[in-house]
């Protein structure tokens, strides 16, 4: 990702995909995308040409990187922050972007919303092709940002994480698939989330190296699929020994040259 802004300016104009698309992301005080959201896009495979709903959108990060890659699809970008909502619109408003625009629309929803108040938000049952989501990650009593919105956009507990699987389930169509991305901490709330709703659930580990801990989990899963739960082979962000480069496979992830299968 390189970035750019003016002197004093509240945003940035973030490229990705090496500069085959670029975000206009709050320069302080919001989360801001990156990597987890390049390889939550990868998740959806080559050559689709249906209907993407991004979860939790921001700046339209991960929808974009998705729509990079597979000149068919069409996305539409949920986003309950005001802020993030502006951000996406003037992403789409970018030259830039010009050859993307007309395949996004975007969504100013709650997508904890349930009933009545989720269809009037605009999350209509059964709709999309593919679901991605990248939901707050932090614990409710990890050391929180003393920013208000930054905190509220990584803080996550079971129900809420409830609420994202109940959304995805009820905007995916039937044999839809959901992906999402996720701190390895929260897999038991996901599992218990995605439970009958989701079957054919593939979960990747994602290692900075080889030989240390995960510090994010993709979990994918297919609407009302019976097949078993599958664990993947991970994926390994850097070299052993290197500092701040990628391995192959990893960058080709990171910047839409490759889809990572999400099935066993």
């Amino acid at each position: 990702m390189n970035s750019r802004a003016d002197p004093g300016s509240p945003t940035t104009i973030d490229a990705f995909h090496r500069g085959r698309f670029v975000l206009v992301q709050p320069s302080r005080g919001r989360h801001r995308a990156g990597l987890d959201a390049m390889l939550l896009a990868a998740t959806v495979p080559a050559g689709f040409d249906g209907t993407l709903a991004d979860l939790g959108a921001g700046a339209g990060a991960a929808a974009l990187a998705v729509l990079s890659r597979c000149p068919d699809a069409r996305a539409t970008l949920f986003e309950n922050d005001p802020v993030m909502a502006n951000c996406a619109r003037q992403t789409m408003q970018r030259a830039e972007n010009a050859s993307l625009q007309p395949r996004v629309r975007i969504v100013a929803a709650d997508v904890t919303l349930d009933g009545r108040a989720r269809e009037a938000a605009g999350l209509e049952s059964g709709r999309f092709d593919q679901v991605i989501a990248n939901p707050p990650f932090n614990d409710a009593r990890d050391r929180q940002s003393p920013n208000a919105a930054r905190a509220a956009a990584h803080v996550i507990d079971a129900s809420t994480m409830l609420a994202w699987i109940k959304t995805a389930s009820a905007i995916a169509r039937p044999g839809g698939r959901f992906s999402m991305i996720a701190r390895p901490s929260m897999l038991a709330d996901i599992l218990a989330g995605m439970g009958r709703r989701f079957g054919a659930i593939a979960i990747r580990p994602v290692h900075p190296r080889a030989d240390e801990a995960a510090i994010r989990i993709l979990v994918s899963g297919v609407k009302g699929s019976r097949a078993r739960l599958a664990l993947l082979p991970a994926v390994v962000l850097h070299p052993d020994g290197a500092s701040g480069k990628f391995t192959a496979d990893a960058d080709a992830l990171i910047n839409g040259r490759a889809a990572l299968s999400m099935e066993s």
